[in-house]
C-alpha cells in the first residue's frame, strides 16, 4: 500500500516533470530486470531531473528507484519517515542489498554540495572531489554503473556565490555550504525553480571490472575507474546540452 507521504512526493515529481517539460533518451538502460547504479550530476538545488526520472521508472517498472542518503538521516524525527516513504537508503547495511537483490536500482550523485553549492559561473562542471565511495558500492554488489547527465538543472537556481568557500572565510564546518541561490520567487530553498526545461541523457551502463585495465586491487584502480564515469557523465551533459 502506497503511503501518503509517497503519493505526495509522486504528485512533486509528476508537477516537477509537467513544469520543466522534460524529456529524456537512452531511459532503455534503466528498464532491464537487473538493478544498476544510476550516477548523476547535482545541479543546482535539489536535482528534479534525477527525481523525474526515478518517476519514469516507476511508472514502467513499478518501484522508485532508491536514493543513496547519509545514515544520519535516519536519526532524525520526522525526516526519517519521509525518506523512508520516498524510497530512500541508507549509505551502508543490508537495505541496499535488498533493494539489489529484487532487480531495484540505487541513485546517488556522488559530488553533492560540492557540485550544487556553486555560482553561476561554474556549471556543468563534473567534481566529484575525492569521493570514491560510489564505485566501492557498485563494486561491493557487483552492479553496473549508469552514467546521467541533464540539461537544464544548473539553471533551475541561479547560483549567487560558492558556498563552501563562504562557509571556510567564515569558519563553518567544511561540510556545510553557506550557499545562496535564486529561483522564480525567491531564495533557495523557499522559492520555486526557474521554470527551464530539463532534457536527460541516460548513457551506456559501465562494468567496474571491464572499464579500465587494471586488478581491482590495484592501488590506482579506484582513480582511473573514477576518470572513465565521471569523463562519461561529462560527455552526456555536454550532449544533452548540444540538443
Amino acid at each position: 500500500m502506497t503511503s501518503s507521504i509517497t503519493t505526495n512526493y509522486l504528485r512533486v515529481l509528476r508537477f516537477l516533470r509537467s513544469y520543466h517539460r522534460w524529456s529524456g533518451e537512452g531511459l532503455h538502460h534503466l528498464l532491464t530486470d537487473q538493478a544498476c547504479l544510476i550516477v548523476g550530476y547535482h545541479g543546482r538545488g535539489l536535482p528534479p531531473d534525477l527525481g523525474v526520472l526515478t518517476l519514469e521508472i516507476y511508472e514502467r517498472k513499478g518501484y522508485l528507484p532508491h536514493f543513496i542518503l547519509h545514515k544520519r538521516m535516519w536519526e532524525v524525527p520526522v525526516i526519517n519517515k519521509i525518506v523512508d516513504d520516498c524510497g530512500a537508503v541508507p549509505g551502508d547495511g543490508e537495505r541496499i542489498r535488498e533493494a539489489v537483490a529484487r532487480g531495484e536500482s540505487l541513485v546517488v550523485a556522488p559530488g553533492g554540495t560540492q557540485e550544487m553549492a556553486r555560482s553561476f559561473r561554474t556549471r556543468y562542471e563534473v567534481d566529484f572531489g575525492r569521493r570514491r565511495g560510489y564505485l566501492k558500492f557498485a563494486l561491493q554488489l557487483g552492479i553496473p554503473i549508469v552514467p546521467v547527465g541533464s540539461a537544464g538543472c544548473d539553471e533551475v537556481f541561479i547560483g549567487l556565490n560558492d558556498g563552501h568557500r563562504l562557509s571556510r572565510r567564515l569558519g563553518l564546518p567544511k561540510d556545510i555550504p553557506l550557499w545562496f541561490g535564486v529561483g522564480l520567487t525567491g531564495l533557495y530553498p523557499l522559492s520555486l525553480p526557474m521554470p527551464v526545461k530539463l532534457h536527460t541523457i541516460v548513457g551506456e551502463p559501465i562494468d567496474p571490472h571491464q572499464a579500465v585495465d587494471l586488478p581491482a586491487d590495484h592501488p590506482d584502480f579506484l582513480e582511473r575507474l573514477n576518470a572513465v564515469v565521471t569523463g562519461r557523465l561529462q560527455g552526456l551533459l555536454d550532449q544533452a546540452r548540444a540538443r
